[in-house]
């Protein structure tokens, strides 16, 4: 079966300029920011952090409890936060810092009133110094992607193109984590470093089409689009499956019900759809001007020199 519809990328292709192209990318960008500037100025972090962030203690449980119902209950506990979390009656009750005799008081409380109670504590140093380290890594990754980027292609305007589009599906990720109430853990660390070797894999490949293949610039902007689509696609619902079975107990048994698995394809999706955008839109229609741009001054090159030796 053919997941792509050829006759809709030959009227993305026709119709669709480079002005035009980049107008849903660079609005979705801005967006993005906006979110994270927001969490920013209202939590101190561009992204909800954690307990191996943060410090504390989180639990979850399955409750058919509010979230505003648990804050009221635990607000004697030093509850940072109460929200749903894996399912409809699962939930996610975040403490800060609290004295051993309080922290012992409010686990045997959960303990003995919810099921399927998950406790996991973290020391605010050893969270701060696990900050650094997540930070380091993104920058690092990230640098060393471009840098890789920058050696195959040789060439400033598509190496920039590629590392643009890679930073935008970062920032559209994180900034849906927050939408979607996902937060930075260890787990969604590691997906984002994944989501950059994902993001700049469709980037290269249609970079690399377009550069070095020989033939009409459409027809290698379609041919791109047609490998590249079909395997963000079918990664995507591959994803898509692992996010449901991982979801919680309410679909398949409570045995399935793996958190940590749900927030890492939960990020990886959110990259992926960011990806189809910056891909297809930001990085073609910078790819597209680049070459046009190209191939006209090297038409005049042609002129000029024709015009010498006559």
């Amino acid at each position: 079966m053919n997941l792509i519809n050829e006759k809709a990328i030959d009227n993305y292709i026709e119709k669709f300029s480079f002005k035009k192209m980049l107008v849903i990318p660079v609005l979705l960008f801005i967006i993005s920011l906006s979110i994270l500037a927001y969490m920013q100025i209202t939590t101190g972090a561009p992204v909800e952090l954690g307990v191996e962030f943060s410090g504390g203690t989180a639990i979850t449980f399955d409750s058919a409890k509010t979230p505003q119902q648990l804050k009221t209950e635990f607000q004697d506990y030093n509850i940072v936060q109460a929200r749903e979390y894996g399912g409809t009656e699962r939930k996610l009750i975040q403490f800060g810092p609290m004295s051993e005799s309080l922290q012992n008081e409010v686990t045997r409380k959960i303990n003995s009133e919810y099921a399927n109670v998950e406790i996991r504590q973290m020391g605010e140093v050893v969270s701060k110094s696990l900050q650094g380290q997540a930070l380091l890594a993104l920058v690092y990754s990230f640098l060393g992607m471009a840098i890789v980027v920058f050696l195959i292609f040789k060439t400033f305007v598509p190496s920039i193109a590629v590392v643009t589009a890679a930073l935008a599906d970062i920032v559209f990720a994180v900034a849906m984590m927050n939408v979607f109430g996902v937060v930075l853990s260890l787990g969604t660390v590691a997906a984002l470093l994944m989501l950059i070797g994902y993001s700049v894999d469709t980037d290269i490949l249609l970079t690399n089409r377009l550069l070095k293949r020989r033939g009409e610039l459409n027809e290698k902007v379609k041919d791109a689009m047609k490998t590249g689509l079909t395997m963000t696609i079918t990664t995507l619902a591959a994803l898509a499956a692992l996010f449901i079975i991982s979801s919680g107990s309410y679909i398949v048994s409570s045995f399935t019900r793996i958190d940590i698995i749900r927030d890492i394809s939960a990020v990886l999706i959110f990259g992926l759809v960011g990806d189809l955008v910056n891909t297809w839109m930001t990085n073609l229609g910078i790819l597209r001007w680049f070459l046009e741009k190209d191939r006209k001054v090297e038409k005049r090159t042609q002129k000029t020199k024709r015009g010498k030796t006559a």
